[in-house]
């Protein structure tokens, strides 16, 4: 039976995998070392550039054996059946292998405890596997060691997971991480008198998080400060990680990361290198059944996928976010240097313009079911949602401005996700996106665009209220045309928004009851009467207090508050102000309070909770205040001064 250790750290050394020192290793190399000691046989598997080869190396200095035989495949030319196991038996025996017998091979060696430490075995790895079983059987005092990037599957074997370097600094200790203590020693090595500032610091700090604390990647990465300067490496790591590369390593594949990932791609079979492609058009978490949904197709039958994940899981291509055994669907991501290197594959193919449309998809119904979310009171889940897959969503956006491929597709994916654009903070990249998007060709009578042109024109009301107004000018014809009510309703809504930028709080009263009047209950895409209701509570508040008053409450008991948090939230704003308005500090104080309470800390703070804080604040102040007739006890000095 097979069981797996293994821990945080990293392994890499400055020139190849067979010199150098060890940084951030202590750990793995004290776990490595137990695991040999209990165990015949130990595999250290890991992503290629892990720095598996150095670690081995390092594991054999201390042990229970008497002799240490080392097999290193070199991996030129084509793999020559039984060539590893003739190598093997010339290492252990001194001599030419001349039988076959493995076992008459081997018969008589002398009973000394021996590790046999094999190295880079990936490329014939089943006949490893065959032959390690066979020596296992045939030499009772025999350990292995192997390093390959997947376990062997022989039932004595236990299995370390080698993972890279840990990237976060160790609390209250005032150390760096171990990834930036690996880049600060190759970074003495390769500039003399090397001595970064606090800026140069943060910029490795942020070099090692983007390169994710993979050792072969934080070096090379190193090694580019004779090029350039520690503020100009993150841009430089950032896109297309492959493109880190250093002379002067004797292992080919270790010359760049480009190299390394394609050494880890000829190993794999035809429908897992099919997958590897496919999967780098996401960005971010992912699970199975997107997998398939993304990948299936073009000799890669829908059932092979899950093998196919779990094969680059095993390889580290894959990292699984959540442990084994939950109850939810496992979730997956791909780690930036091979993602890089599999879009660089997917792009010189057919596959590409599948791949992207199946993206497209993808985050269209990601939009769809954020935006049910939140219109059913799941606010939390919905974004959370999208907060997870925002990186898929912002490629996908990309791509149909640049290729003008699926606009539509992509203005409907925005116009779902509205609530995350203008409740949650993102207001100027939704505006640049959906403005662009509604600048390209589409059908006249496309019912997607009078959406597109409202929110578009909420986006614009700050920052360019002309435009707004054009826009909201093309919704509402459009929407008048179709008899669609939401539309119109939002389209009155955001006019009530750009006559609160002009003071006219007449005319914004006049077009928010229209909004709440007009746009249906629990009609999804858009805010809903109940943000109307409070909207129009705070126009009326100076003119008309008693209204206000009354809207507020309509607000409150709408029926389209029962799943909108962020309506309740802004509706009893609306009845802070009015408190306050009236003089009653302490009240105005009390229902600020609860509203800011029952925001959920896990998220963002929603758009409305800046203005609540203030108006906590003003109302603080105010409350604290002696007001004239206090039935407070006057002070002594005051009880004496004459009246």
């Amino acid at each position: 039976m097979r069981t797996s250790v293994g821990g945080p750290g990293g392994l890499v050394t400055p020139g190849d995998s067979e010199s150098g020192t060890l940084v951030g290793r202590d750990k793995d190399l004290a776990a490595l070392r137990a695991a040999m000691a209990g165990h015949r046989m130990v595999s250290v598997t890991g992503l290629a550039g892990v720095g598996k080869s150095r670690l081995c190396r390092a594991a054999v200095g201390v042990g229970p054996w008497q002799r240490v035989v080392r097999v290193r495949w070199t991996g030129r030319g084509p793999a020559v059946p039984g060539g590893l196991g003739r190598r093997v038996v010339e290492e252990l025996t001194g001599r030419p292998a001349s039988r076959t017998d493995l076992f008459a091979a081997v018969a008589d060696l002398p009973a000394l405890p021996t590790l046999l430490v094999l190295d880079d075995v990936d490329p014939v790895r089943l006949e490893c596997a065959g032959l390690v079983q066979r020596l296992l059987m045939a030499l009772p005092t025999l350990r292995v060691l192997v390093a390959c990037r997947r376990e062997l599957g022989v039932g004595e074997e236990r299995v370390f997971r080698l993972a890279p370097l840990d990237c976060r600094s160790p609390r209250d200790t005032g150390r760096p991480s171990a990834a930036m203590e690996l880049f600060l020693d190759r970074a003495r090595l390769a500039v003399a008198d090397f001595r970064p500032t606090e800026s140069d610091l943060r910029a490795i700090e942020e070099v090692c998080s983007v390169l994710e604390g993979v050792p072969l990647a934080v070096e090379l990465a190193a090694q580019q400060l004779g090029a350039h300067a520690p503020a100009d490496l993150p841009r430089l790591v950032t896109h297309n990680q492959c493109r880190l590369s250093a002379d002067g390593r004797s292992v080919p594949r270790h010359r760049s990361l480009r190299e390394a990932m394609a050494a880890e791609y000829l190993l794999c079979e035809e429908d897992v290198r099919a997958v590897w492609r496919r999967v780098g058009v996401l960005q971010g978490p992912f699970t199975e059944e997107t997998a398939v949904f993304v990948c299936a197709g073009g000799g890669v039958a829908a059932e092979q996928v899950p093998f196919c994940v779990a094969r680059l899981v095993s390889s580290g291509i894959l990292e699984r976010l959540d442990g084994p055994g939950g109850i939810s669907m496992p979730r997956y991501r791909m780690r930036r240097a091979p993602r890089d290197f599999g879009f660089e594959q997917l792009t010189g193919t057919k596959e590409f313009r599948v791949a992207a449309e199946r993206r497209m998809l993808h985050c269209r119904r990601t939009a769809a079911v954020a935006e049910n979310l939140w219109s059913t009171g799941c606010q939390r889940q919905a974004v959370e949602l999208v907060r997870e897959r925002q990186a898929d969503i912002q490629a996908a956006i990309r791509h149909a401005v640049a290729r003008q491929e699926h606009v539509e597709w992509a203005v409907e994916t925005m116009v779902g996700l509205w609530f995350w654009w203008m409740v949650y903070g993102h207001v100027e990249e939704g505006r640049r996106a959906l403005l662009r998007l509604l600048s390209l060709p589409a059908p006249a009578d496309s019912p997607v665009r009078r959406e597109g042109w409202w929110l578009a024109a909420w986006m614009c009301a700050d920052r360019d209220p002309r435009r707004a107004g054009e826009l909201l000018a093309r919704a509402w014809r459009a929407a008048v045309l179709a008899g669609d009510d939401a539309t119109v309703g939002r389209v009155a809504y955001v006019h009530g928004v750009l006559a609160c930028r002009h003071h006219d709080v007449h005319s914004a009263a006049a077009h928010f009851r229209q909004a709440a009047d007009t746009i249906p209950a629990l009609a999804p895409g858009g805010p809903t009467p109940a943000v109307s209701l409070a909207a129009l509570a705070v126009a009326q508040l100076r003119s008309a207090p008693d209204d206000a008053r009354h809207s507020a409450r309509r607000a409150l008991t709408h029926p389209s508050v029962r799943t909108d948090a962020w309506a309740i939230m802004l509706a009893r704003h609306a009845q802070a102000l009015l408190d306050h308005h009236d003089g009653r500090p302490r009240r105005a104080a009390r229902r600020a309070r609860r509203a800011l309470e029952a925001l959920d800390p896990t998220l963002p703070d929603p758009r409305g909770t800046a203005a609540l804080r203030q108006l906590l604040s003003e109302a603080g102040e105010r409350a604290a205040r002696p007001r004239h007739g206090s039935l407070l006890p006057p002070s002594r000095g005051e009880a004496l001064r004459p009246r």
